[in-house]
């Protein structure tokens, strides 16, 4: 492999963006998710549980001759079990005029290679940029979906995001800070909302901030909040409060990164309404054939 690339990154990411409005990639018509795809696939390694993993994901990277990976984002147990014959670079530290001439190379000297992101790479995984500076390499590239944190969180909460005259909606959002301004940061705005459950992804570090921010917004201090620490993982560790106390409550735990925060009455699973999916309104008139139609349209 070689380390010299004949692009800039940047350049690449641009020419792509640019292109991207005008004409449709011919692939979007031609693929789904679970399909097998030419080309180097960024797969989600999931929350942290190696069995969290897809069954796509863990073909992919158990054929791998070279796994780029997320670090210590990407549970070690995971890349024993699927990547201990593979080549193992970690992706951390290293920027894109390293990684995508590495990767470049590998492909094609005819490796398979895997560019594994932590949970899912179309959450905050920073994939796009990489994926395009390959593409203008000639390098085809496709998304292997991955398990969030968020989805993780809420079975370890035995609760739904979304639950009937509760949370009709869900937000994946991060709080102000390095690479959010405070106008981009709307997290006061989906509480407000009421029926919003707010997922907040990268900002643990930002707990006493975000709880500061929302009860100088009159938000009620007893709104449910739940941290959980390393979803799914061996070490996983969930602290429930509300507003008013959850920053005392992950400052004494001593929690700074890798944890998802939760906020919204959704937390603790109470006061919602029975759907209309399993009920007589739902069978009222209906052929069986609808009604299962209905039951597998439903989310």
């Amino acid at each position: 492999m070689t380390d010299d690339t004949e692009n800039d990154p940047q350049d690449a990411i641009d020419s792509e963006s640019q292109f991207r409005p005008e004409e449709l990639d011919d692939r979007i018509f031609e693929h789904g998710a679970g399909d097998e795809q030419e080309g180097i696939p960024f797969v989600g390694a999931g929350p942290g549980d190696p069995r969290l993993l897809t069954v796509a994901g863990k073909e992919l990277l158990e054929a791998a001759d070279l796994v780029v990976h997320a670090g210590s984002l990407v549970n070690s147990e995971l890349l024993a079990a699927y990547c201990a014959h593979a080549e193992l670079v970690n992706s951390i530290g290293k920027n894109l005029e390293e990684l995508i001439p590495l990767m470049r190379d590998a492909y094609e000297s005819g490796e398979n290679v895997v560019r594994l992101h932590s949970g899912d790479p179309a959450i905050y995984g920073a994939a796009l940029e990489q994926m395009d500076a390959l593409e203008y390499e000639g390098v085809p590239t496709y998304f292997v979906p991955g398990v969030t944190s968020a989805f993780a969180a809420s079975a370890t909460l035995r609760t739904q995001l979304t639950l009937n005259e509760v949370s009709n909606h869900v937000a994946f959002t991060r709080p102000q800070g390095k690479t959010l301004t405070p106008e981009e940061d709307h997290i006061s705005d989906f509480v407000e909302m009421g029926d919003v459950t707010t997922c907040i992804y990268l900002g643990t570090h930002a707990v006493r901030d975000t709880m500061d921010r929302l009860l100088e917004d009159d938000h009620d201090p007893e709104t449910p909040v739940a941290v959980i620490y390393h979803a799914s993982w061996p070490d996983e560790d969930v602290i429930v409060g509300s507003v008013g106390d959850i920053a005392d409550k992950v400052e004494q735990a001593g929690y700074r990164a890798s944890a998802l925060v939760v906020i919204g009455d959704a937390v603790t699973g109470t006061g919602y309404e029975r759907s209309f999916l399993y009920g007589d309104w739902a069978n009222r008139g209906a052929s069986s054939e609808t009604v299962s139609e209905t039951e597998a349209g439903d989310d």
